[in-house]
């Protein structure tokens, strides 16, 4: 069977074959000439990075620049379907064991060595061996390149996942002859130097000022990218590089990460909003508890913080009341998400009694225990905001919550990855399938110290862990709905995490930028369509 892939086939595991033939022209069989649109600069708001290598770490700060600086087997539009790139055709076997990508020809990466498939075999092998997204290409048993334009992913069971696995920032297709010179991966200096084959090429990298991507002009679809340049500069403060939008200092703002911070940009004449472009993200805000510290590796503990957070209120005086609740791991945009889970609603007094039945009662201070949250820098809102809520409400049962910031988004990232936190404020993505971004949070055996999002929480549970390894194979989406939702009920009761709420995502732009990556993935697409209208070119 041949065909298109929407969301619901996506996320259900059926197993389909898919052949892409330059849709919509986003391959290179119906690439868009050079036209007047193309010219300009784009100044735009990145975030501090260690390096641009999506391969060995997630999350937007890599992630943004490496989409655009490494190409990937396929991209996706804004209905789900697979779009051809770096794989101009492919096949998914009936059996689902097998997925064939027949290169472009034309591709090279950054330096003028031909992309091949022994680029994607490696490239593929890195990603399965360092990426925090361990079940993203679990099944993938190695790669077959019987020709330089043929790559075979050979899997032991089906993958549901599989074809969003291929997209831009979950599998960018980096350069043997360059990261594969037997130096470690994880430090080598091409991360910060990287040479790809996407629609730009880094010409500068200063961790925690700048990075500038300029236009690759031998890639691989012809009259693409539009812009000569994007320069990403980094504002760690938000009313700052707010303030920069209105300005016009800065053009172009991928996350904006708060109801009250969209409306206020939407108000000007020379800025669009658009929520549209962040369906296959999933993001959620949450609160992250670390399972093998006391007092926190108890669940009656977990579960009476549960019940302290009024998370209604809390979202009605840091979000406008405008933000749901979330309930559960999977977001609720999915047709997997269930709401048949406890809810937690606000209870002082059963909170209390937990409390006290886990042995943590009342000192003659009327303090229980101190523990501390750690937050993200620069998110008032869905972080600081959270904590010094929730640090009232805590004390109202005689939990002392101390509030420790970060200098910048690294040092955070550090602290959490190394377990060494109580409590932390997290902003986390589903990526479309649970067996990508999900599985990864939850799975006992990818506790690993030392990778942000991974399974920070140490959480371990022998019945969740059968029930996501039955989930990702499954091919009846009946039964496979079934799976998640017991999965969910069984998480949420644990409480490794408090789901806080889903992110409200919104991208904000000056007025004479066309061409919104405002698909699926939104700003972690590659934005070889962005252009300037001429009245605005930069």
């Amino acid at each position: 069977m041949t065909g298109s892939i929407r969301r619901r086939g996506v996320l259900s595991g059926a197993s389909v074959a898919v052949a892409g033939m330059g849709a919509a022209g986003m391959g290179p069989a119906r690439a868009q000439p050079i036209d007047p649109k193309r010219g300009g600069t784009l100044v735009m708001l990145g975030a501090t990075t260690r390096h641009v290598n999506p391969a060995i770490q997630s999350g937007t700060p890599a992630g943004l620049p490496g989409t655009q600086i490494f190409a990937s087997p396929l991209r996706f539009d804004d209905q789900w379907n697979p779009l051809p790139y770096l794989a101009e055709t492919w096949v998914l076997a009936p059996d689902g064991l097998s997925l064939t990508l027949n290169l472009v020809k034309t591709a090279v990466f950054h330096d003028g060595a031909p992309v091949t498939s022994a680029d994607v075999a490696f490239s593929i092998a890195v990603i399965q061996k360092n990426h925090p997204f361990k079940t993203m290409l679990e099944p993938v048993t190695g790669v077959d390149t019987p020709d330089p334009h043929t790559a075979i992913i050979r899997m032991a069971r089906a993958h549901p996942a599989i074809l969003l696995a291929m997209s831009p920032a979950l599998c960018p297709i980096l350069p043997k002859h360059v990261y594969g010179d037997g130096r470690d991966i994880l430090t080598h200096p091409a991360n910060t130097a990287p040479v790809g084959s996407g629609p730009y090429r880094l010409t500068e990298f200063k961790a925690g000022e700048s990075i500038v991507l300029e236009r690759f002009d031998r890639f691989f679809i012809p009259g693409r990218p539009y812009l000569d340049k994007i320069v990403m500069r980094i504002i760690a403060d938000v009313p700052t590089a707010l303030l920069a939008m209105e300005r016009q200092e800065i053009n172009y703002i991928p996350y904006v990460t708060t109801v009250r911070d969209a409306e206020r940009l939407g108000k000007q004449a020379h800025i669009q909003v658009s929520e549209k472009g962040f369906e296959g993200i999933g993001a959620l805000n949450w609160l992250a508890f670390n399972t093998a510290k006391k007092p926190l590796d108890d669940k009656r503990v977990r579960q009476g913080l549960a019940y302290l957070a009024d998370r209604t209120r809390m979202l009605r005086v840091l979000q406008g009341g405008k933000v749901p609740v979330a309930l559960t791991p999977i977001h609720p945009g999915s047709p997997l998400y269930t709401t048949d889970v406890n809810r937690y609603e606000y209870d002082l007094k059963k909170a209390e009694a937990l409390l006290d039945e886990a042995g943590y009662r009342k000192g003659a201070d009327g303090t229980r225990f101190k523990i501390t949250i750690d937050t993200i820098p620069g998110a008032v809102e869905t972080s600081t905001g959270v904590a010094e809520f929730l640090r009232g409400q805590f004390k109202r049962a005689g939990v002392e919550l101390e509030l420790r910031t970060a200098p910048d988004f690294p040092t955070w990232a550090q602290r959490v990855a190394g377990q060494e936190f109580d409590l932390a404020t997290d902003a986390v993505f589903n990526w479309g399938d649970p067996v990508i971004g999900v599985h990864r949070t939850y799975l006992s055996r990818n506790i690993r110290k030392g990778v942000i999002w991974s399974n920070t929480q140490s959480y371990a549970n022998a019945k969740v862990d059968a029930l996501l390894d039955t989930a990702a194979a499954e091919p009846d989406p009946v039964k496979r709905r079934g799976e998640y939702a017991e999965f969910q009920k069984i998480v949420v009761d644990d409480v490794p995490i408090l789901f806080l709420h889903p992110f409200p995502y919104t991208q904000a732009a000056h007025a004479g930028l066309k061409g919104l990556p405002t698909t699926i993935w939104g700003p972690m697409a590659p934005w070889d369509d962005l252009y300037w209208e001429a009245a605005a070119r930069r």
